[in-house]
């Protein structure tokens, strides 16, 4: 299988094919018309293969951030929960407060890597991004900040390349065979 790469997304395996992603933004002024990262992300997931679920826009509160993961979970809706918006230290930014404490496995990197790829892009600036990863009853659940930009940046260069293999972690499959394996891009 050839290595994804920032211009190539890899080859779509039928696991890919099998993996739903819920989207959700977390806005309390994006409407469906408005949401240019939810529509982004989405995009971008449909390109690389991946199946969505219906796309939510949810207040930025926690009670209403928690009850989406809760409806992944209970309504069984999908192998990932992907957000976007939130994750920033405004007042209103709400996100990594609601999922935080529900993840069962933090994946630290995640957040690490998404602000070392956005230093390059706005500097000093990406370190006020609070973007998170991590599992909970077995869904890989990432939350991105708000911007159209930083959505695309993780998307192409954390979600696409991981995904696959995390959600077949998330599953239990822990061989590291290439049908799944996620490589650094060239």
């Amino acid at each position: 299988m050839p290595r994804p790469t920032k211009r190539d997304p890899g080859v779509v395996t039928g696991l890919r094919k099998a993996i739903t992603v819920m989207t959700v933004t977390v806005s309390d002024s994006r409407t469906p018309g408005t949401d240019e990262s939810g529509i982004r992300l989405r995009m971008m997931l449909e390109a690389a293969g991946y199946s969505l679920a219906p796309h939510q826009i949810v207040p930025d509160e926690p009670d209403a951030i928690r009850d989406v993961v809760r409806e992944l979970i209970d309504y069984n809706l999908g192998d990932a929960l992907i957000s976007t918006g939130g994750t920033g230290i405004a007042p209103r930014d709400r996100t990594y407060e609601a999922i935080e404490p529900m993840l069962e496995t933090k994946l630290d990197g995640f957040g690490e890597a998404f602000r070392r790829l956005s230093w390059d892009d706005v500097g000093a600036r990406s370190v006020l991004s609070r973007a998170i990863a991590g599992v909970r009853a077995g869904r890989f659940i990432a939350c991105l900040p708000g911007s159209p930009r930083a959505v695309a940046l993780a998307t192409d260069q954390l979600l696409i390349p991981l995904l696959e293999h995390a959600v077949a972690l998330c599953r239990g499959d822990t061989r590291h065979s290439s049908e799944h394996r996620s490589l650094k891009p060239k």
